[in-house]
């Protein structure tokens, strides 16, 4: 197969004017399809199938094409054809440019091309979109917008859950071009997969559909296999299996490599001045996206819910203290600029030493000023960070990968998160053994329930980062391999927000395996300056070199992004559509994500075009602003701003186990409204006081002042 050449065809059709479709009889075009098809008793079979089918109206169509045809199309395209690998947080593909540039290739190329031609204008033409439309009942198709592309996956390529819904689209379709001499077998993975929908019905009557985490119905390909449903905003949900690299001991003599080659792409509405062209019915459609149910009722029914947890600043007051029962009550004389003998007494339990002193912790400082972020190795206590290694290593033995999320839930401490277009993995809530005497102290849950919500680790963060907190959202998360990851979602606050991550992934092979456990069971309470460790970043790994995702990434957002809204703006089988988040094929970085100082350029999150057509990316401006890959015993702290992007990228089947980590978000105090407070307190104090002429008053009031009060700025 062919990579992307230097002038790939497809996408630059040489700028000559689009020429017009050969016009062709329905006769001659149901020669371009199986014997018999088009025969009234097999139609009315199809369209009772289709309208049975569950959970959402969906058909599949076997040996579609004729078979002469089809193996004539594949031969042109491995012959013929280059590919791109692209990949986003909801995708990782090969892909080609959009086939409706055939159009516009002269003549010499199209030579090339004649039977990837004919099914094209087979696959658009009026006899077989009438078809389609009487199976689906969906309305009349376009056949002057034609939206296909090819794709193939390779062993770790995949497309996460979405429901396709983006401007016209009305019907998506797949049809199969894998090796006809060799059949795939399911357990090679490349299914598709459809997924139910649940309905929640709220106080006020209101009904939403929330789509499942677990699919009901797989797909696996077949060469001349058609699968194809109507697009329904908020229902038609699916994804694209991964592709499972072969097992110790299989060869490619069996598998062929694994190659899963189709044509996907989309049906849309009529356009202008074709038959069935309803003015306005666009815009009403994408009144109805997916995109915009994201951000409205749905939110509610999404898990986890945030427990943010405010601190009590005046009495100080904390969640939890050192041994997890019960608030208390610091004394006077403790503040947030120091770490008194007790917070130290505690801290030590959890945290290196090297972690602790004054000098480390003004470095990081100092460093977090100048990156707004920071990485930290080796950061768990040797003792703490070897009884942790031992629970989770003994945790990954049970694999929880084959179970649903009802079975999960019941028989496990684990809720699974979801939406699944949104995100799934598994995850943890602080619930302190005050509140719930049957839970079972591990040291997973001392980190989720004692050390990471309490007043000692805020002071450290404080004293770490130079910001003053004031309240946390913390999650433990384990993302199962083959199965979880988090599509990139926004943040729409205006006050900016600290974000750490701990990695306790035990783990090898996720593409940073230079800092191995010897490093992280030493005791670092040696002479090793800790911010002198997190120099270190200066020349990070690339974050996926294994390949097998695990990832964390904070990318800046376009002008677009900025309502926090999810970016995973519904892809199809790869095809058509880009709008994932675009990450590099070697993601490095070591800025901090904040988006007023990034470098990268957003302008691919702004452009302004037909969403529902295929664009190439030849921007090498990555964007993204911070990464890291999964690891042991590892801390990243970032200050993230309105508009960033974030993801997790889904854990490949590939990898040496499953993903952990436990997570947090702590709000920072908006400077901007203790300095407002401030200024009414004196405003107040101004009007009860006895001093002060009118005329005073009055230079006051029209900010004639003598700048005394200024430094707030």
């Amino acid at each position: 197969m062919k990579r992307k050449a230097q002038d790939d065809m497809l996408d630059k059709p040489n700028g000559r004017a689009e020429k017009k479709r050969r016009s062709i009889n329905d006769a001659a075009i149901e020669e371009d399809f199986r014997s018999g098809l088009f025969e009234n008793a097999v139609l009315q079979e199809y369209k009772a199938s289709y309208a049975s089918s569950e959970p959402y109206k969906h058909e599949v169509i076997q040996n579609l094409i004729a078979p002469t045809l089809l193996r004539n199309v594949r031969t042109e395209i491995q012959e013929t054809l280059s590919f791109t690998p692209k990949e986003t947080d909801i995708y990782k593909i090969h892909q080609s440019g959009d086939l409706a540039n055939l159009d516009g290739l002269d003549d010499s190329s199209l030579k090339l091309l004649p039977s990837l031609l004919t099914l094209r204008d087979a696959l658009y033409s009026a006899a077989f979109r009438g078809y389609l439309s009487t199976v689906t009942g969906a309305g009349p198709l376009s056949g002057r917008k034609t939206d296909m592309a090819i794709n193939v996956y390779t062993p770790g390529c995949h497309l996460l859950c979405h429901d396709d819904v983006i401007g016209s689209r009305r019907v998506s379709y797949i049809l199969y071009l894998t090796d006809p001499d060799r059949p795939w077998k399911a357990e090679w993975g490349g299914a598709l997969r459809l997924y139910p929908t649940q309905t929640y019905t709220g106080d006020d009557g209101e009904v939403t559909e929330v789509a499942s985490p677990d699919f009901s119905v797989s797909i696996p390909p077949a060469f001349n296999q058609l699968s194809f449903f109507a697009v329904q905003p908020g229902e038609s949900f699916h994804d694209v299996e991964e592709v499972y690299a072969r097992k110790e001991g299989e060869k490619e003599e069996e598998d062929g490599g694994r190659v899963r080659m189709a044509i996907s792409g989309w049906y849309h509405i009529p356009q202008e001045g074709e038959d069935g062209y309803e003015e306005g019915l666009e815009q009403r459609l994408a009144e109805k996206s997916s995109l915009m149910q994201l951000q409205g009722k749905g939110d509610k029914y999404d898990l986890p819910q945030a427990q943010i947890q405010p601190y009590d600043q005046e009495n100080g007051y904390t969640s939890v203290n050192g041994d997890g029962k019960q608030p208390v009550k610091v004394s006077e004389e403790d503040d947030d600029t120091t770490l008194t003998e007790q917070d130290l007494d505690f801290l030590l339990q959890y945290l290196a030493p090297t972690y602790l002193t004054p000098d480390t912790l003004s470095s990081l400082s100092s460093l977090f000023a100048d990156e707004s972020s920071l990485r930290l190795s080796s950061v768990l206590s040797a003792k703490f960070s070897s009884s942790l290694h031992t629970y989770i290593s003994y945790q990954e033995l049970h694999a929880l990968g084959n179970l649903s999320t009802p079975a999960i839930e019941a028989s496990t401490t684990w809720k699974v998160a979801r939406p699944p277009h949104k995100h799934r993995f598994l995850f943890q809530q602080p619930s302190p053994p005050a509140k719930n005497p049957a839970i079972e102290i591990t040291p997973l849950s001392s980190l989720l329930n004692t050390l990471l919500p309490s007043r000692p680790f805020r002071k450290w963060l404080c004293l770490a980062t130079g910001l003053t907190l004031t309240s946390h959202n913390i999650l433990a998360r384990r993302f199962r391999r083959g199965i979880d990851y988090s599509l990139a979602t926004g943040y729409n606050e205006d006050v900016s927000r600290l974000e750490i991550t701990l990695g306790i992934t035990p783990t090898k092979g996720w593409g940073d395996d230079e800092e191995g456990e010897d490093e992280e069971r030493e005791d670092n309470s040696a002479s090793t300056n800790g911010a002198k460790k997190t120099e270190a970043d200066e020349k990070p790994e690339d974050a996926d070199t294994a390949g097998v995702g695990g990832y964390e990434v904070y990318m800046a957002g376009g002008d677009d992004d900025d309502d926090g809204a999810s970016s995973n703006d519904e892809n199809h089988d790869g095809g058509g559509s880009d709008h994932g988040v675009q990450v590099p094929l070697n993601i490095n970085t070591n800025t901090g994500a904040r988006a007023s100082g990034s470098s990268s350029n957003p302008s691919k999150a702004k452009k302004k075009a037909d969403p529902a057509i295929y664009n190439g990316d030849d921007d090498g401006d990555d964007g993204v602003l911070f990464s890291m890959p999964a690891g042991w015993n590892r801390m990243s702290i970032v200050l993230r701003d309105r508009g960033v992007l974030r993801f997790v990228k889904y854990v490949s089947a590939g990898a040496g186990g499953d993903r952990w980590d436990l997570c947090g978000e702590w709000r920072v105090e908006d400077e901007d409204e203790d300095e407002e407070e401030v200024e009414e307190g004196e405003e107040e104090e101004d009007k009860g006081g006895d001093g002060g002429s009118d005329e005073e008053e009055e230079e006051e009031e029209e900010g004639l002042t003598d700048g005394s009060d200024e430094s707030s700025d």
